[in-house]
């Protein structure tokens, strides 16, 4: 079931520090970012094996999920916010601002056959 993680992020007068150490729930294979995006809605997959993790390093975005037991909505708008994405997790991201950078970590390098883009009934 995909599910929301808190960064760990220290904040002092020089700016904020986001650290990503022991939180993963995986290795990391892969590493992507989407931006630039226009009013498109990317996603609409899941994955047989591909766990992800999903944040929103500037500005935000909606991510809608379906597990086929419940549908969610995750609202990323912090970068200290970040997304876990379990391979049953078929997923939209939609409603990016025009600044917002949404970077993905995945458990697995690129394999077209591990793409499942139809959504359950």
């Amino acid at each position: 079931m995909a599910h929301i993680i808190d960064l760990k992020t220290f904040t002092d007068s020089r700016g904020n520090l986001t650290v990503i150490e022991k939180v993963i729930p995986f290795d990391i294979k892969r590493v992507f970012y989407i931006y630039g995006v226009d009013d498109s809605v990317r996603g609409g997959h899941r994955h047989h094996q591909t766990i992800q993790a999903a944040i929103c390093i500037q500005g935000s975005c909606i991510i809608s999920n379906d597990n086929n037991a419940k549908k969610e909505e995750f609202i990323l708008d912090a970068p200290n916010k970040c997304l876990i994405l379990n391979p049953e997790d078929w997923h939209q991201m939609h409603h990016f601002t025009k600044d917002a950078i949404l970077m993905v970590f995945a458990s697995e390098y690129y394999d077209e056959k591990d793409y499942i883009f139809e959504p359950y009934s």
